[in-house]
Formats: structure tokens, C-alpha cells, sequence
């Protein structure tokens, strides 16, 4: 059986997916500059403290991805003991984390093989594919077909957002100084969407209650569902979130929908006060293999 080892950068944030402290994942952290001070996700700083520390500053953060060097030295320790590395990022269409760990994986390993993999995705969705890594290694599946059964699961992970703050969004380019200011002007807050790895506004609505119903709608579009989270900014169960989870209940009768706090990295992109929803669609029997 190959001895393979998972890599990913910290925008793969759920903690109850166990894939912070789980063995057979390295986690290679952002660095988050709130007021000044830069702190490393997951080690200087942890997602309840971050939100906290976002909600009470007025200017939006400064994120920044793990170097190249960073990356290089993570896989120069791990390839003395392992045969092979999967390295899974947040999506290269809006950051630099694909990109490094990709230069840093030309640099001579001897025999130890990496292959980077862009998730297109970033937060719980990118926790899924890397705990779905795990597994796949932990069952002793081949190096190619580890890939092969990722580049499926890819397609299958969606995700929507709902986000209070439009200051975040207009920091981050996500949404236009114009449309920023009308949406504080006549109070509208935007839902969000990824799609072909790219944060979106999808659509606008004026009031919690109109977002949650666009976000029953996206998951009622999935008949077959496999896994789901809903993402919120606190540890406890919101009423926008106890909303959700009662209103996908009758939608999905057999499917439990578990909350968690969302990650320092998300916050950064949206804020500390939104709202989101990640689903795993189940495989079927022919997938899409555009991914690399």
C-alpha cells in the first residue's frame, strides 16, 4: 500500500469534519492582518476569536496565501517519509495558494510525487474534498486513482452565502464600489454563489427571512445529496440558522443539516456575519473530468 500524505492550505476550515487535527493531513496556514497585526490561521488565530475580532474593527482585512518556500518546505519533510503527496487548494481563479504550491512541487523530492489539485471551491467545500482525501488514502487507493475519484467529487461540491457586511465584499473586488453603495443606501444584502471557482453575487434580497428561502431553494435544486453544513458566524445555532436547518428538515426529512462557524479566511472574503450553505451532491455514474 503507497504511503501517501494529505496537503492543503486553510481556507479548508469545518472543525467538525475533523480535518484540522486528523493524522495524514498538513495544513499550511494564511496569514490574516487585522488591525495591523498579522496572525497565522488555525495557529495564532482560531475562528470564534477572529470573527470577534473582524466584527469590532471598521476596515476589512488583508489575506494573504502561503508562499512558495512555505509550501516547499512542508513537502521537502514530508517526502522522507512518504511516497506521495495530494495537495488540495482553494480555487486559483480568485487565489495564489494553486499556483505556489504548484511551483513548490517542481523542486527535485526524489521519488516522492506530488500532484496539486484545484478545488474550485474553497471553507467547508474544500474541507469535504480533503477529508474525502483522507479517506480514499487512509482505504489504500492508488495515487491516480485518489485523483481520479477527486476530480469527480469536484463538481459535485456548491456552495451559497448570504453576507450582511458589503464593505468585505467591495475590499475584496467581489462587488463594485457603485453597487456597494446602493445596497447600503436601500438596504439590500447580496447572495452569493460559487461558481466555475469564482464568489459571485447571484442575487439580492432585503431581509433574512428572503434569504433563507433563496438558500432552501438552491438546495432544493439537488435531489440526490450526500453531505451538507450550514456556515454561520456563531458557534451557537443562530435563529437564522435554527430557520434554515428547520426549513431544509421538511425538505429533506432524512438528511440532518449540522451548522458550524465558519473560518477566518471566509470572514475576510464576506465578513463576520453571513450566513452559508455547502452541498455534496451524490456520484452518479458518469462524472465530469475537467479538472486539474
Amino acid at each position: 500500500m503507497p504511503n501517501l500524505h494529505v496537503v492543503t492550505d486553510s481556507f479548508a476550515h469545518f472543525p467538525s469534519l475533523q480535518v484540522s487535527n486528523r493524522p495524514g493531513i498538513t495544513i499550511v496556514p494564511n496569514r490574516i492582518g487585522i488591525a495591523g497585526k498579522m496572525y497565522r490561521e488555525g495557529v495564532d488565530l482560531e475562528a470564534e476569536e477572529a470573527l470577534k475580532l473582524l466584527a469590532a474593527k471598521p476596515e476589512a482585512p488583508t489575506l494573504a496565501v502561503p508562499a512558495v518556500t512555505d509550501y516547499a518546505a512542508v513537502y521537502e519533510q514530508l517526502a522522507q517519509d512518504h511516497d506521495g503527496i495530494i495537495s488540495l487548494h482553494a480555487s486559483r481563479a480568485m487565489f495564489a495558494s494553486w499556483h505556489h504550491a504548484q511551483r513548490a512541487a517542481q523542486y527535485p523530492l526524489g521519488g516522492c510525487k506530488v500532484i496539486v489539485l484545484d478545488t474550485q471551491t474553497f471553507s467547508a467545500g474544500q474541507a469535504l474534498l480533503v477529508r474525502m482525501a483522507a479517506n480514499v488514502v487512509e482505504q489504500g487507493e492508488t495515487l491516480d486513482d485518489i485523483v481520479r475519484i477527486l476530480r469527480g467529487a469536484v463538481a459535485r461540491v456548491y456552495s451559497i452565502y448570504y453576507t450582511e457586511t458589503l464593505d468585505f465584499l467591495h475590499h475584496n473586488h467581489i462587488m463594485t464600489p457603485s453597487h456597494a453603495l446602493l445596497g447600503a443606501m436601500i438596504g439590500i444584502k447580496p447572495v452569493l454563489s460559487i461558481e466555475d471557482g469564482q464568489l459571485i453575487t447571484i442575487e439580492k434580497v432585503r431581509t433574512r427571512l428572503q434569504a433563507t428561502e433563496r438558500l432552501v431553494e438552491f438546495a432544493a435544486e439537488f435531489t440526490d445529496v450526500e453531505d451538507a453544513i450550514i456556515l454561520q458566524h456563531k458557534t451557537y445555532l443562530t435563529e437564522q440558522g435554527r430557520m434554515l436547518q428547520d426549513r431544509l428538515a421538511v425538505e429533506f426529512p432524512d438528511l440532518h443539516f449540522p451548522h458550524a462557524l465558519y473560518g477566518p479566511s471566509l470572514a475576510a472574503l464576506i465578513g463576520p456575519e453571513a450566513t452559508g450553505l455547502v452541498v455534496l451532491e451524490r456520484e452518479t455514474d458518469k462524472e465530469d473530468d475537467d479538472f486539474e
